[in-house]
């Protein structure tokens, strides 16, 4: 099992081009199962997780080509016109709870599917409730059997009106999918909003669907016959820009953050301001530098435009190293504070209390053997070793794959003392 090593101390100084979106890809992907044509997607990120989709699809039936770009961005083109198999696997799904995204589609355009449960994760369960309530609102008979949702419908799903109790970010994705071949107009309130749901939705458009209220909470999706094929260029990766928006922060540098708009990462360079870091927009370049002190300051996580769950780990790396005390709070899910433990065998003061973290910021931060929990657990902990005095080892990166391609490659560029070694040779 791989670990990463640094040797901390190093500020950051260069130029990080930012990926494509993984958040917005994995959904994008399982559109092309609405279509018998060809869907061509490019700028995706070269990762774990994208070929876990990809298998997830072939399993189904689908044809993928592949390719890697000059610019090491990833195109691919899916054609489901084959489709022989309605069942998602534990073998698969397990790998990836995103997998629950063929649900929608599959039914939509097939009238069955059989996907595993994904059950929890390290940061808390995912619950597919609301994924069943607003299928079922369509018409789609679903019951669970053996650990697996069985959906099917013997005609073609028909459109309703769904209020989402609760802003579900994967249940607003299933419903999007399903409601774009229904009969009738779809009507979904208080949708999750994510630029990455409205980059599907442009996708989907591209396809010939319908849908009026995109970067909304409030959709209207006029069900169609059938979709095309399309090309669609995946949007940059905002988790990836803010982690290293931190990164640049935390290690007192100067860098600049290359191919993401600053509207859809406006609230963390705003929380940056507020601690004391200077933030230039430039066209689609976003430069961070270290003014010469770090400000305390408190954030919670919320749906969007609220400040994400993916970099609250990131935040609480940075903030350890503030002037003062601060309090994040995570609204989001109830167990994504597995980082703090590994923060405190570095010297953080990082006191928890049900979804609320204390943290008072020390001098500095000392190097140690740490182990990671989950993705974004893993990056902060590549942060904290970043700034850290002393060599710090992160051990099973291998959730580091699942989000963030290259990273050693794009942090040694700027100057950092990273090397990723197999095994527990060091």
């Amino acid at each position: 099992m791989d670990s990463i090593v640094i040797n901390g101390g190093n500020p950051l100084q260069g130029n990080v081009t930012i990926s494509g979106s993984k958040n917005a890809s994995l959904p994008i992907m399982t559109a092309a199962l609405l279509t018998d044509q060809e869907l061509e997607l490019t700028n995706l990120p070269i990762l774990s997780d994208i070929n876990t989709m990809e298998e997830l699809l072939v399993n189904h039936g689908a044809k993928i080509a592949r390719k890697i770009q000059s610019n090491d961005s990833l195109t691919l083109k899916i054609s489901c016109s084959n489709i022989n198999n309605y069942k998602a696997p534990y073998e698969i799904v397990r790998k990836m709870r995103a997998s629950i995204w063929v649900l929608g589609p599959l039914v939509a355009k097939y009238g069955e599917a059989l996907v595993s449960l994904p059950g929890g994760c390290a940061i808390g369960a995912r619950q597919v409730d609301l994924h069943i309530a607003v299928l079922e609102a369509m018409g789609a008979e679903i019951e669970i059997l053996q650990g697996y949702i069985h959906a099917h419908t013997r005609k073609r799903l028909k459109a309703c009106s769904f209020v989402f109790p609760k802003v579900s970010v994967g249940a607003t994705i299933n419903a999007i999918l399903a409601a774009c071949l229904a009969s009738g107009t779809t009507h979904l309130s208080n949708c999750a909003k994510e630029p990455e749901i409205r980059d599907l939705c442009n996708c989907l458009v591209k396809m010939g669907a319908v849908i009026n209220g995109i970067g909304t909470d409030d959709l209207k999706i006029t069900g169609q016959e059938e979709l095309y094929g399309a090309k669609h260029e995946v949007l940059p990766d905002r988790i990836e820009a803010g982690t290293y928006m931190i990164a640049g922060a935390i290690t007192k540098g100067d860098i600049t953050i290359s191919g993401i708009s600053y509207d859809i990462i406006e609230n963390v360079a705003l929380k940056l301001e507020q601690s004391g870091i200077e933030i230039t927009n430039l066209d689609n370049i976003i430069r961070v530098k270290y003014k010469g002190f770090l400000k305390s300051v408190d954030m919670a996580t919320g749906v969007y435009p609220g400040f994400a769950t993916d970099l609250q780990a990131q935040f609480m790396s940075l903030m350890a190293l503030a002037d003062s005390s601060s309090v994040i709070t995570e609204n989001i899910f109830e167990n994504r504070f597995m980082h703090v433990p590994e923060l405190c065998r570095m010297g953080a003061n990082i006191n928890v209390d049900g979804n609320h973290a204390i943290v008072r910021g020390v001098k500095t931060l000392s190097g140690a053997e740490v182990m990671a929990s989950d993705l974004r657990a893993s990056v902060s902990l590549i942060l904290a070793g970043l700034a850290a005095k002393g060599t710090t080892k992160v051990r099973r990166v291998y959730h580091l794959d699942r989000g963030y391609q290259s990273l050693e490659k794009k942090l040694s560029a700027c100057g950092a003392d990273i090397i990723r070694v197999k095994g527990d040779s060091v």
